[in-house]
């Protein structure tokens, strides 16, 4: 079964084109390379021995979507990563998430509407949740309003998706992730962020290889027991065979309802000293940081309920927080060892 993955090479992404594989799909890449590296294919293909096609265009370009699916008609399902994802980007430019995360999420749809049939997985985010009211968050939450246009480009494609499938032939089911890291243990893909990471893992794997002086800890007067907010940390390989799980879910036509939504993450709260400590464990090292002033916009704690992914999906984590952590080092050290 052919199955079209948008963001292929991003960290997510790569990570289930290879859990695709592995399972036997035949996979096609779009990716525009605006936050990724045609050098991530090598490690794909290390990883599985399966080359994955790859078309090189921009979701944003509404005859290039139309072409692509006129030149692939047999395609089965599609796993929707392309997204620009970096909250305070998206606070300064507004207008480029709305294009790039609305814009191509339409363009993408309009061609699956006019199929019998089309199965759609959505690259969503617990941001749609903002400070819930209760912990652990579960999929009846409210929506609370976005605290950045990120967070609302994602509530924006969940109703955009919701109200297509309703008059299509579209079946669809919204991820709404945690906190994704690590790397996948062959130490061949990982994240890689371009300019200076936005996420918590990656700037420290950077500190602790040098290329940052110190991490700046946003505030440690949360009502947390160290006093650091706290977050929800998931194995990205653990994340990535969640949508393989979801798609077969689709495909086998075993979804209740057209549009289903999960989240996904451990269930388990880590604060950012937690997350330190774990990296000082494993790397074996001390790690530089800094108490600062608090950051607008952080919420106090976000974690899942994974009751829904558990018992409907028949999916788990595996991996604790230090594999986690190690993956991740293990990565950085192999990048930065070939420069």
């Amino acid at each position: 079964m052919k199955i079209v993955v948008t963001g292929g090479l991003g960290f997510i992404g790569s990570h289930t084109v290879v859990e695709l594989q592995n399972e036997g799909y035949e996979v096609v890449i779009i990716d525009n390379l605006s936050n990724s590296s045609e050098e991530v294919l090598k490690g794909i293909v290390a990883i599985t021995g399966k080359t994955p096609l790859f078309e090189k265009m921009d979701l944003r370009e509404k005859a290039s979507v139309q072409r692509f699916f006129e030149k692939y008609t047999d395609v089965e399902g599609v796993i929707h990563f392309a997204a620009s994802k970096a909250v305070g980007e998206s606070v300064t430019n507004p207008l480029l998430y709305y294009e790039n995360n609305i814009a191509s999420l339409v363009y993408l749809l309009q061609e699956l509407e006019k199929k019998k049939e089309a199965n759609f997985i959505f690259s969503s985010s617990c941001t749609v949740y903002g400070q819930a009211d209760q912990l652990p968050i579960d999929e009846n939450a409210a929506i609370k309003p976005a605290m950045s246009p990120y967070g609302n480009t994602k509530q924006i494609g969940e109703e955009i998706i919701t109200d297509v499938a309703k008059v299509s032939g579209i079946n669809a089911v919204l991820l709404r992730y945690f906190n994704p890291i690590g790397a996948h243990p062959s130490a061949e893909i990982g994240e890689l962020p371009i300019g200076v990471p936005q996420n918590l893992v990656p700037f420290i794997t950077q500190t602790g290889m040098g290329l940052r002086k110190e991490l700046m800890v946003y505030g440690d007067n949360y009502p947390t027991p160290d006093g650091t907010c706290i977050r929800d940390y998931i194995h990205v390989v653990d994340l990535a065979k969640a949508h393989v799980v979801a798609l077969q879910r689709l495909l086998d036509k075993k979804n209740i309802e057209k549009v289903e939504i999960f989240n996904l993450g451990t269930g388990v709260g880590s604060s950012v000293l937690e997350v330190i400590k774990s990296f000082e464990k494993v790397s074996g090292k001390p790690f530089p940081y800094k108490i600062v002033e608090r950051r607008e916009g952080d919420v106090t704690a976000a974690y899942a309920s994974t009751d829904k992914a558990n018992h409907v999906l028949g999916w788990k984590t595996k991996s604790t927080l230090d594999e986690a952590m190690d993956s991740a080092w293990k990565w950085e050290t192999k990048i930065r060892s070939k420069q």
